[in-house]
């Protein structure tokens, strides 16, 4: 069942999606050679506390950690390590989430390590442009699938690939609600979008073939042709206004 949220429950979530948006800036200053995935979870961990937010991810599942950071071929869900070193050129994935007074804010984006090559930069840069196409389609009367093929029809003009097996999802009291929003599919199917509804729309989007295959930890999501990918993710209100991020500082 898709929940419509109140302008109240949708203003509570703007308060969760801030503070996520401004870990993401402490994020963005973090991010440089030789820096570990594990610093940068203890940075993200320690601000949401000062806010008093609640990691949405530690715990969720068994899920070990309060980010999800994951570098070059790693899809989604890599898993915060002490040996795993940031380097330049690389690429590094941070999704964070978190709970402010019962509601979920999420946001996920790719940030490159130094300078990278262009063609990973074409990479950030087509994802990034597919997440606001998906978001500019998250407009009363439209349908979901809208959104899906926005994202895809994008991804694909520039060469790349769309992974089938994740997709974007409701959002509110949890983290994860219905509907599932694929980011790929023919237009025009689905539900229609109404004002109220709060969505979580991540394009991930992979250099290679959008196959990918789940590492024995039983989290970490890597492309099977250990292409690389980036994800990127805002928490989105659907209004009568037009769509409303609210993953934004």
């Amino acid at each position: 069942m898709i929940i419509l949220k109140s302008a109240e429950e949708i203003q509570t979530m703007r308060r969760a999606g801030r503070v996520v948006a401004q870990a993401h800036a402490l994020v963005r200053e973090l991010v440089k050679p030789g820096i570990t995935t594990w610093d940068l979870d203890r940075a993200v961990e320690e601000f949401l506390m000062k806010q008093n937010a609640v990691p949405a991810f530690k715990g969720y599942h068994g899920y070990p950690a309060s980010i999800c950071a994951s570098v070059n071929e790693v899809v989604v869900h890599g898993i915060p390590s002490r040996e795993v070193v940031l380097e330049e050129g690389s690429i590094v994935s941070i999704d964070i989430g978190a709970f402010v007074d019962g509601f979920c804010g999420d946001s996920a984006w790719t940030y490159p390590v130094g300078n990278v090559a262009p063609e990973v930069q074409r990479l950030l840069t087509a994802t990034e442009e597919a997440l606001f196409l998906g978001i500019d389609e998250a407009r009363v009367g439209n349908r979901l699938s809208d959104i899906s093929h926005a994202v895809q029809k994008h991804v694909e003009e520039q060469g790349f690939s769309v992974v089938r097996d994740y997709v974007g999802h409701g959002i509110g009291r949890e983290m994860h609600e219905a509907p599932q929003i694929p980011n790929f599919g023919p237009p025009g199917r689905g539900p229609r979008l109404k004002s109220g509804m709060t969505l979580a729309i991540e394009p991930m989007v992979n250099v290679g073939g959008y196959h990918v295959e789940v590492l024995t930890d039983n989290w970490t999501v890597v492309t099977r042709d250990k292409c690389w990918s980036a994800h990127f993710e805002h928490t989105v209100a659907v209004t009568d206004e037009g769509p409303v991020i609210l993953t934004v500082l």
